[in-house]
């Protein structure tokens, strides 16, 4: 979209980003409290996930495009109580691990920016081992149909300054279409945020 964009993209929205993820802060652990042993987690970030892991993870590998903040993310990987592995590529491409590799995987607040959601969880549905779970926590889309009537015509406005996300996906049936069964899914609004951000799935899924 041009220079001037792009150092939006890569200097101006992390810093925002940051700030208005501090709502969702206290609900990262519990989307978390499955994850074991070797995990991948789809959409690092600026890595704000690595405190809220559990005890039982061993390791872990991250899916994300974005480089940003690198000397704060450095910080939180050296604080870490396990070893990362950052992967700076897109989630809907290729994954360059192998098929049924990781015991766990983890999405939160990602899937609505990703441009193929569907192929992103096909990838992560391969290399996911059996029994495995695919923990998520997304905002989406509402089902008050006057409130999703908002997201659709906001929705142009979202994805131009928070850089590709949206604000109008039904996460559930991108989850499913994905390859996957959801076994537990809580569907709440967000504390202090209105319904046209706050809109939120939480829950995990295995393999269908």
């Amino acid at each position: 979209m041009g220079k001037l964009y792009d150092l939006y993209e890569q200097h101006v929205f992390p810093h925002a980003l940051e700030l208005a993820m501090r709502p969702m802060w206290n609900l990262r652990a519990s989307a978390l409290e499955l994850a074991h042993g070797d995990v991948l987690e789809i959409g690092f970030g600026t890595g704000l996930n690595l405190s809220h892991y559990p005890d039982g993870v061993e390791r872990l590998s991250t899916v994300d495009p974005m480089d940003a903040l690198p000397r704060t993310v450095q910080e939180r990987i050296d604080a870490a109580a396990f070893p990362v592995e950052i992967h700076h590529l897109p989630a809907d491409g290729v994954l360059p691990f192998d098929r049924d590799r990781f015991d766990s995987v983890t999405i939160t607040w990602t899937l609505c920016t990703i441009p193929d959601p569907v192929s992103a969880l096909r990838e992560a549905n391969r290399v996911l081992k059996p029994g495995g779970e695919l923990m998520f926590i997304e905002h989406g889309r509402s089902d008050d149909p006057n409130v999703a009537a908002w997201q659709d015509r906001f929705n142009p406005i979202q994805k131009f300054w928070a850089c590709g996300c949206n604000v109008n996906r039904k996460m559930d049936q991108i989850i499913e279409s994905g390859g996957f069964k959801i076994q537990k899914l809580d569907r709440f609004c967000v504390e202090g945020l209105p319904r046209l951000f706050g809109e939120t799935y939480r829950g995990y899924a295995t393999h269908r």
